[in-house]
């Protein structure tokens, strides 16, 4: 029995998914099986796919019934047999030594549940947005699980195709939930409630591509009130409804926070504000005070800075701090 599973879902990749695959049957640790489902691709790719497992005995190759990601990776996942567990998608390259890294990881530390890597991210037809470039290398900066857990409800933390997780902490967490939601931030916050460690390796052995047709772009289930959503249910479950709640924000992320919470019972205490125009007033019937009206941390209280401009995350993170606030305990960041 192999010591990795690899499953690789593929639709319509024909122009890809040579790459990908290539990159993974010369990956320098060999002792992996790949999973591909050709999930109703209308062109080629279940040829190459196929094509491909005739030369690597470690291949297999499934054909999919065209109902989707989920459906596809549901239909190989019980043909994955190792006790570590990847995923890679059709349109990606691992560089040679991802597997290799990330089983050395999770053998040094046997508190780890689950590692990703650094990842480059790459188009062909034109160079990336500043915002993806900037998120790529948010990512390769979770490399704590203590780092990754407080930074979990500003992005989704984990790259999914260059994660490695451990099969026990898979299935612990109930593989991937069909929904409204991104299923993969939507399962890292499921390892995360479930008190399963996840980290993020510093060295890029991913390359992550980006197009106009990705599905980040193009899917709703990716649209930022699906992501508010996840994150509001992480939160009530985590926190509690017993516990009051303090938004640092009241512009468009702090006041659908406000209300999805609020919806599952929570209270609502004050908002904080820098807006002289806000400081003062009860928005949406909240009080909203200045920083300098804020008490310290007192239990029973849990403050959620929710202001996404550009740096001033990084700003509150250090007033609260400074201040004695401890992040994860008394406060959390969501964007």
């Amino acid at each position: 029995m192999s010591r990795v599973s690899i499953l690789l879902p593929a639709r319509n990749a024909s122009g890809t998914i040579d790459l990908a695959v290539r990159s993974l049957l010369t990956q320098t640790f060999t002792d992996f099986e790949l999973i591909a489902i050709d999930d109703g691709s209308s062109d080629d790719t279940g040829a190459r796919l196929r094509a491909h497992a005739k030369t690597d005995a470690r291949m297999q190759v499934l054909a999919g019934p065209g109902k989707g990601l989920i459906a596809a990776l549901d239909l190989g996942l019980p043909l994955c047999r190792g006790e570590l567990f990847a995923r890679m998608d059709a349109d990606d390259e691992s560089l040679p030594q991802r597997l290799e890294k990330s089983v050395a990881a999770l053998d040094a530390d046997a508190s780890l549940a689950g590692v990703g890597t650094g990842v480059e991210i790459f188009r062909e037809d034109q160079p990336p947005s500043p915002n993806l470039i900037g998120y790529g290398q948010w990512l390769s900066s979770l490399t704590t699980p203590e780092r990754l857990f407080n930074e979990a409800l500003v992005e989704s933390p984990l790259c999914n195709p260059s994660t490695l997780v451990r099969r026990s902490a898979l299935d612990d967490v109930g593989r991937w939930h069909e929904g409204d939601f991104p299923e993969d931030w939507q399962m890292w916050l499921r390892f995360l409630e479930k008190g399963h460690r996840l980290t993020c390796l510093p060295e890029v052995l991913h390359r992550w591509r980006d197009s106009d047709t990705r599905l980040t772009r193009t899917d709703a289930r990716y649209r930022r009130e699906a992501h508010l959503s996840i994150k509001s249910e992480f939160l009530s479950r985590r926190l509690g409804v017993e516990q009051g709640l303090i938004l640092w924000g009241a512009g468009e992320v702090g006041l659908k926070v406000s209300r999805l919470l609020r919806a599952k019972g929570h209270r609502i205490e004050q908002f904080v504000e820098l807006h002289p125009r806000k400081i003062g007033k009860k928005l949406e019937g909240i009080p909203a005070i200045s920083p300098d009206r804020l008490q310290g941390p007192t239990p029973g209280t849990h403050l959620l800075a929710t202001v996404g401009a550009k740096g001033a995350r990084a700003e509150i993170r250090a007033w609260l701090l400074t201040r004695g606030w401890v992040e994860g305990r008394d406060f959390t960041c969501l964007a």
